[in-house]
């Protein structure tokens, strides 16, 4: 039996497929970020579905893709962890980029992942190119989850809300100073809660003047930073992964169109392209012909 695993920061989506690729088991756990989740919260966050603890012993092969996981330490945590407990596994652990090439595409192409976090790469239809690595939510990802969280925040306190959207707003979250400090600067996941803010745009009834702005910004930003850093930019799709892309889809054409790149796919959960990935690539050619 193969595991699969695509991570984010906020939640981590599982499947079990069988020898034939059938689906036995489909289940969700809190993110695994093993760059901001530390060593003991990562075994507990896994101990504590039931649905995994129930196949710890008998899983054959996890493969693990997640945000967090494309530098050597946070990695070899994370590796660490998933060892200890599916103790017959073969583990494997890859960055979250690759789950989201397998799921969008075999042909070349550039692939942007929008969630939690932000992230961007070339693939030229064998390996991934990725020019800028990822510094996380303080430094950069642009477009992302905790991007738009944290916009919301200063706008409410720079007072740059329209009146309505910030009552709104208020009575949604708490937005008291102390409070926000606490979760931001002590707490551990910040970034898993500024993007819980983002919520405010992406569930709203109707995208508003105020929202539509905010969201163009942040697509214009990450279009120019993510995307525009290859040069192959111009010559291959451009696909988009995450519930954020989901969403702004029409922001998203409005900021490729000066720079007449060509839109791609947009996946809102990569892990139904894994199935099917893992169906025709890895499953089936194990099989007897």
């Amino acid at each position: 039996m193969t595991l699969i695993a695509d991570g984010g920061s906020t939640k981590c989506d599982w499947i079990l497929l069988d020898h034939q690729g059938e689906v036995l088991v489909r289940t969700r756990t809190r993110g695994l970020n093993p760059a901001v989740v530390s060593q003991d919260e990562l075994v507990a966050r896994l101990k504590e579905n039931a649905d995994l603890t129930a196949i710890f012993g008998t899983v054959e092969q996890l493969d693990f893709y997640g945000a967090g996981a494309g530098t050597k330490t946070p990695n070899e945590v994370l590796a660490k962890v998933l060892k200890s407990l599916f103790v017959k596994a073969q583990v494997t652990v890859n960055e979250d980029l690759l789950a989201a090439v397998y799921a969008a595409t075999t042909e070349p192409g550039i692939i942007c992942i929008l969630g939690t976090g932000s992230n961007s790469c070339y693939f030229d239809g064998e390996k991934i190119h990725s020019h800028v690595p990822s510094l996380g939510y303080i430094l950069m990802d642009e477009a992302s989850g905790n991007y738009f969280g944290k916009r919301l925040i200063r706008d409410y306190y720079y007072q740059k809300m329209p009146e309505p959207i910030m009552r709104a707003f208020e009575k949604r979250f708490d937005l008291d100073a102390d409070n926000i400090k606490l979760n931001v600067y002590q707490r551990p996941n910040p970034n898993t809660y500024l993007a819980s803010f983002a919520e405010f745009i992406f569930t709203a009834e109707e995208v508003n003047g105020y929202f539509w702005q905010l969201i163009s910004d942040g697509m214009k930003r990450f279009i120019e930073y993510r995307v525009l850093c290859y040069k192959e930019a111009q010559n291959v799709p451009i696909h988009f992964i995450g519930s954020i892309a989901h969403f702004s889809e029409e922001m998203i054409r409005n900021a490729m169109l000066p720079y007449h790149l060509t839109l791609g796919k947009i996946i809102r959960r990569p892990i139904d392209g894994l199935i099917e990935y893992y169906r025709t690539h890895r499953l089936n050619q194990n099989k007897p012909s």
